[in-house]
């Protein structure tokens, strides 16, 4: 590897001195730790257990702790911490549950010291206390944390948040008997280690699993924590409610936080998936990092800075089986290569732009926003700190409005809360969709829906002709093959006349076989004008009603014969051949018509009056009844335009309706890509219900899962305040029953209500008669209690 600038710090007595380097690991990593005097490193994984000196040019092996023929799953770390107290204690979470310590003074080639085997699932966090030499704390995925005494054989505490797996532990750095624990339903708990029985503070820091926390090592109250949902957050606990001060946005879930030493805006953090790139952020500008170390080829495991006093080196393991120190002189910096513009859409369509003052005050020709009393562009100036490391740029905030009249977003509204997803027979959900789109005017939308529904309906509800069906019941099977007449003869109009052919047979006839030829039903057909009579004609084996009758239009206009009044009120019928002959009508070439095969010389066309249209009656190409799967390739199309086109709802709702049918041409990422958009616009909206429902129709398992997180209820009993471990309705501690009615004193079996202030209910109804006179609590206790 080339050699890159050397760095030294002084640090005391001690001098770090190094350069960027890495060095291959024999398998994957999970964690890493370094010494107190940053001398050494140690890497713990599935299948590396190993410590590395850490030299000027490169890293040494110096020790590897997978000692045994076979060794056992103790050996398979979570995660490691080095003791900053001991230089020869370390600390393993196993995967099999256990809680391991080394002891790296023993002459033994194994350094195994103490086994702890009480958690009952997968370890995630160890930590030692940072002045205390025999107290190591761990969190399990059982939602339990223990305080272990490295004197004893067991734990001396157990700690019990009620909650969800245990993903991080971490003590405080100022305050010795306060230690901080995130969980997997997103919510952060502060403990002291005096009082195992309750938690001294909870709050609810990000959606969805917190996986990481890290106390600021110079300000006493800060603790940064970063989550699943992309978000690193900076929280003030020394005010009576957690505050959050800071909030960083990053580009996938965050697996690790690390304050950087000497700086006090400054934290490193990781990715657990998507991306590989460690990024260091200035919390005060926390749109885009201060510095990126991008030498990783795969998922970063762990960060750790090399010495507490040092912020120049930062050390990494990771899944590509690679142990990295990064110097930050060598950091890319995104801030020189990013462009200073900004861009940003409201909810109603409000669009937001942000660029550099000398590049709205050079446009010449912008036009001058008609905003009354308000001015655009809007220039925003702030102070300089001699602190930051940031170039200084004043920008311009230009905001363009929507005209709500014609962008409003209540269509999307209506939409989400009239449309029914499932419930009914799929026709059903077609027609009633497409009428929900119509009152809405949105033609496309509704015409597609009923597409829908013509191209998936079950063939089998659809009739079958047979010899005696009339072709007018035929209109609504979906197959039609029709064209336009460009040029009408002269004589087209009001005043066409209806042609009867008498006693004419012609050889080239147009034989309508049963399910071979379809017309479209013209609900406003008109008599021909001058007909007295309803005319009935003979088409083979097929007798056509008069309601139903496409009037017939003839090109050659040159051969129409006078027409003359009947005789008689009823026509009388043609005489009846074994091959019969069809009305008279103009000729066609084979090239005006698409759908004439070879043989056939002519057409018959059947033409509404008052639309000019033709529709030729042939032998189709293919099968009257088609399999969905013909149509599934448009569909698919249809789908991502409408994603493409913004309408992610059509998209999803259309997934959701049409479900087997297509699910299986549309991969699952995009699938999961159109329901979270439309839940996010969903959610945005406060549109719960429904988007509830869309992810309960979904099939998507990263979707079905976003409604059963944190969908346990853990319940304390309300005499004890203790928790109420077993299931039933009786405390195992203080034996009473803990939901019993604060007004009739008897068990609650259905609803029950409680003050989530003094923890007293009981049944729905006698809690809302007792505070419409009384604002005290039933119980006596005296709390102030509200119904709302």
């Amino acid at each position: 590897m080339e050699k890159m600038s050397r760095v030294t710090t002084a640090l005391g007595s001690n001098a770090i001195s190094g350069r960027t380097m890495f060095c291959h690991l024999d398998a994957p990593a999970n964690a890493i730790s370094v010494c107190r005097d940053a001398t050494q490193v140690v890497v713990a994984g599935r299948n590396i257990f190993k410590i590395y000196a850490l030299e000027e040019e490169q890293f040494v092996e110096k020790l590897n702790l997978r000692v045994g023929r076979k060794p056992s799953l103790n050996f398979s770390c979570a995660d490691v911490m080095w003791h900053q107290m001991e230089e020869n204690l370390l600390a393993t979470a196993a995967t099999n549950g256990a809680v391991v310590t080394w002891n790296l003074g023993k002459p033994s080639r194994n350094k195994q010291d103490q086994l702890f085997t009480e958690h009952k699932r997968t370890v995630n966090k160890v930590c030692f206390h940072p002045t205390e030499v025999y107290m190591l704390l761990s969190g399990s995925q059982d939602g339990f944390m223990k305080c272990f005494d490295l004197r004893k054989k067991e734990s001396v505490s157990t700690f019990s948040g009620q909650s969800e797996s245990v993903r991080d532990v971490q003590f405080s750095m100022k305050d010795y008997f306060t230690f901080a624990a995130s969980f997997e339903n997103g919510n952060v708990q502060l403990w002291d280690i005096r009082r195992p029985d309750r938690y001294e503070r909870m709050f609810t820091a990000h959606t969805g699993p917190v996986f990481c926390c890290d106390w600021h090592p110079d300000d006493r109250g800060w603790l940064a924590t970063g989550g699943r949902d992309k978000m690193v957050k900076v929280w003030d606990m020394t005010t009576n409610r957690a505050k959050e001060i800071y909030c960083v946005q990053t580009i996938a879930s965050v697996a690790r936080v690390k304050w950087r030493p000497e700086r006090k805006f400054h934290l490193a953090t990781c990715s657990m998936m998507v991306d590989h790139n460690i990024y260091v952020w200035d919390i005060r500008r926390p749109f885009i990092p201060f510095a990126t170390f991008e030498e990783h080829k795969d998922v970063t495991t762990g960060i750790v800075w090399r010495h507490q006093h040092d912020p120049h080196f930062l050390l990494s393991g990771s899944k590509d089986s690679t142990l990295y120190q990064h110097m930050f002189k060598d950091a890319t910096r995104p801030v020189d290569k990013a462009n200073p513009e900004g861009l940003c859409f409201g909810l109603l369509g409000d669009l937001a732009f942000a660029a550099k003052e000398s590049l709205i005050t050079s446009d010449a020709n912008r036009k001058p926003y008609p905003g009354g009393d308000r001015r655009y562009p809007m220039f925003f100036f702030k102070k300089p700190d001699p602190t930051e490391q940031f170039a200084h740029v004043s920008s311009a905030l230009s905001v363009f409005e929507t005209d709500l009249d014609s962008h409003r977003m209540d269509w999307f509204v209506k939409t989400a809360q009239l449309y029914l997803l499932s419930g009914k027979p799929f026709a059903e959900l077609c027609d009633h969709n497409a009428k929900v789109a119509q009152e809405l005017k949105r033609p496309q939308v509704s015409t597609t829906w009923t597409m829908l529904r013509i191209m998936f309906s079950d063939p089998a509800n659809l009739a079958t002709p047979g010899p005696n069906h009339n072709l007018g019941k035929l209109g609504t099977l979906p197959l039609m093959n029709s064209f336009s007449l460009k040029d009408l003869g002269s004589g087209m109009g009001a005043e066409s006349r209806l042609e009867r052919s008498k006693g004419e047979s012609r050889q080239d006839n147009i034989h309508l076989e049963p399910g071979n030829s379809y017309i479209s039903n013209n609900e406003e057909n008109e008599e021909t004008e001058g007909s007295e009579g309803h005319p009935e004609y003979m088409f083979g084996d097929a007798e056509l009603d008069d309601d139903d009758l496409y009037s017939m239009e003839h090109d050659n206009q040159t051969e129409e014969q006078e027409y003359t009044l009947p005789q008689e009120a009823f026509q009388l019928r043609h005489e009846i051949v074994d091959n019969p002959s069809a009305p008279e009508h103009l000729q066609q070439d084979k090239a005006d018509s698409p759908h004439v095969s070879g043989n056939e010389a002519e057409v018959t066309c059947l033409t509404p009056i008052e639309s000019f249209s033709l529709i030729s009656i042939s032998q189709p190409l293919f099968s009257p009844h088609l399999p969905a799967s013909f149509f599934c390739p448009i569909v698919r199309e249809m789908l991502s335009y409408y994603a493409e086109q913004g309408d992610v709802q059509m998209a999803v709702s259309v997934l959701i309706v049409l479900g087997d049918r297509i699910r299986k041409e549309i991969d699952d990422l995009t699938q999961e890509h159109w329901y979270m958009s439309y839940i996010d616009l969903l959610q945005r909206f406060e549109l719960w219900n429904v988007s509830n429902e869309v992810i309960k129709l979904s099939t998507c398992s990263a979707i079905t899962c976003l409604n059963q997180t944190s969908t346990t209820l853990h319940i304390n009993c309300s005499n004890c305040k203790r928790p109420m471990s077993n299931k039933g309705w009786i405390c195992d501690r203080c034996h009473q029953c803990a939901s019993v009615c604060a007004v009739c004193h008897h068990v609650v079996k259905g609803l029950f209500v409680w003050c989530q202030g003094c923890s007293h209910g009981g049944h729905l109804e006698h809690m809302m008669n007792w505070l419409k006179s009384s604002a005290h609590c039933p119980a006596g206790c005296g709390h102030l209690c509200e119904y709302t």
